[in-house]
């Protein structure tokens, strides 16, 4: 796939976040999507990351002054392992599902168990 600029990217990023279904979406609490152009050196692969506290860990005291929790995609790895746009959206909406799913609590085992690994 050719590269992708940033504006580019984050408008294929909207289009693939309208893939995601709307009562997941509806679901989060407190949480932003962010994209970044490549992820930490040491997991150069990595195509998304959740950021924050998982819905599952939250308590009472939760939510007082706290940020939001964070999505980040990384345009690289996502538009390198691509062979068109069309892959690139489907890749993006599978990964925010994965991500999504570890808001709620949802580990990497289970994510695989359940196809979204």
């Amino acid at each position: 796939m050719q590269p992708i600029d940033p504006a580019a990217f984050e408008a294929i990023v909207e289009e693939s976040l309208d893939e995601v279904p709307e009562e997941l979406m509806a679901m989060l609490d407190n949480v932003v999507f962010l994209v970044e152009d490549e992820p930490p050196t040491d997991d150069p692969d990595l195509l998304g990351v959740y950021d924050g506290v998982p819905l599952t860990e939250r308590d009472a005291g939760w939510g007082l002054g706290n940020l939001p929790d964070r999505i980040t995609l990384f345009r690289g790895p996502l538009t390198r392992m691509c062979e068109d746009v069309e892959e690139l959206r489907e890749e993006i909406a599978v990964t925010v599902v994965h991500e999504i799913a570890h808001h709620f609590g949802i580990d990497d085992d289970t994510l695989h168990e359940l196809g979204w690994g």
